[in-house]
């Protein structure tokens, strides 16, 4: 049987980044590998990227839908086509699937085990990535799907660490200290919902390193991490919960521009409580390249979270601007992106984040 990985992650915790690192750890064993994308908006940033990394290497597929029940049925017949290919042709070996970053697991346990999907597939794990700066205080839908994602991940995988060199005084570095914290969190997370699990720092189900140190043995117990069959109170998240994505087309900007932006949309509350902006803006006449020509692009890519921003330059993007969030001002934050834009003809849409609790197992 095929296995199947799910790889979840809250928004901006870098599940994009994590996956390609696995990915690559799993072809160079030989493995066959799908990928499928899923998300609620009609553009998929993580897609273009992993199809800059992977190419033909590995199949990939992306599920697109407006709501939670257009996307399980969607979800369900992507999956029987991969598995018929796998049956037919021998084409996958694994089947990496990385949900939108608002994503009850429940969802995923309940379509697998539905027929004709239970005879090609078998879970392989549920692997989380958790951000070592997770806010202290976070919404109780926010905790929600935090529970939803850890309570029965085989392991759970830190990411953003290296970051910060800093060494407290107990000899700590503190960014560990940072993921005690955060693990506090998840405790408490889990005990809100009347989940059992608990996890801990020195833990069997952690990995908290920074990634470039990641080595072959830290990945053959990724691999291996499996899932915990664990029991937590099931919530629903309503569909004006106020989870959104904001797509905008067709901003031109510089570099510079592009972080001043970002800096300014997560530094004012009152643009909402945004977790992530991502996209492109094209390079032309009128948004120069700052680095060596050797590393230009035909655009600018933004992957940017609170703590954290990151450019580079790539061939290939859209050219969108996406900022994800809770309570989003739409017009605040199209007014903000038109400021800093060269192009003031910009166009607009959104994606809502609609979850039912899931049925259990």
């Amino acid at each position: 049987m095929i296995k199947v990985d799910l790889i979840t992650g809250f928004l901006g915790s870098g599940k994009t980044t994590f996956i390609k690192k696995y990915v690559r750890y799993l072809l160079d064993k030989g493995e066959k590998i799908g990928i499928i994308e899923n998300d609620y908006g009609a553009i998929n940033v993580d897609m273009l990227l992993l199809h800059e990394e992977f190419g033909d290497e590995c199949g990939m597929e992306m599920v697109v839908a407006a709501d939670a029940d257009c996307h399980r049925r969607r979800f369900k017949t992507k999956l029987i086509a991969m598995g018929m290919d796998a049956a037919n042709e021998g084409k996958y070996d694994r089947i990496i699937v990385e949900p939108s970053g608002i994503y009850d697991v429940d969802e995923f346990f309940d379509i697998l085990y539905e027929e004709p999907l239970d005879r090609f597939y078998e879970i392989g794990n549920v692997i989380a990535i958790v951000d070592a700066g997770l806010p202290g205080e976070l919404s109780k839908e926010s905790d929600y799907l935090l529970t939803s994602q850890i309570a029965e991940a085989g392991v759970v995988v830190f990411s953003k660490l290296g970051m910060d060199a800093g060494v407290k005084g107990d000899g700590l570095s503190k960014e560990i200290n940072d993921v005690e914290k955060v693990i506090v969190h998840m405790n408490h997370a889990l005990d809100k919902f009347k989940c059992k699990r608990r996890y801990a720092t020195n833990g069997d189900d952690v990995v908290a390193k920074d990634w470039e140190n990641l080595t072959t043995d830290d990945f053959e117990r990724i691999e291996n991490s499996g899932y915990v069959p664990e029991d937590h109170i099931k919530m629903r998240v309503a569909e004006d919960n106020g989870y959104k994505s904001l797509f905008f087309y067709h901003a031109k900007m510089s570099e510079e521009e592009l972080k001043d932006m970002a800096a300014k949309l997560f530094d004012d509350s009152g643009y909402g409580n945004i977790y992530r902006v991502k996209g492109f803006v094209p390079e032309g006449e009128e948004v120069s390249c700052d680095k060596p020509s050797d590393t230009c692009g035909n655009y600018i890519q933004i992957n940017a979270t609170r703590e954290n921003v990151e450019i580079t330059y790539t061939d290939k993007g859209q050219e969108v601007i996406i900022v994800i969030g809770e309570n989003l001002d739409n017009e605040r934050i199209e007014e903000c992106i038109c400021h800093y834009s060269n192009e003031k003809n910009i166009t607009s849409g959104q994606s809502n984040h609609n979850h039912g609790g899931g049925s259990g197992k």
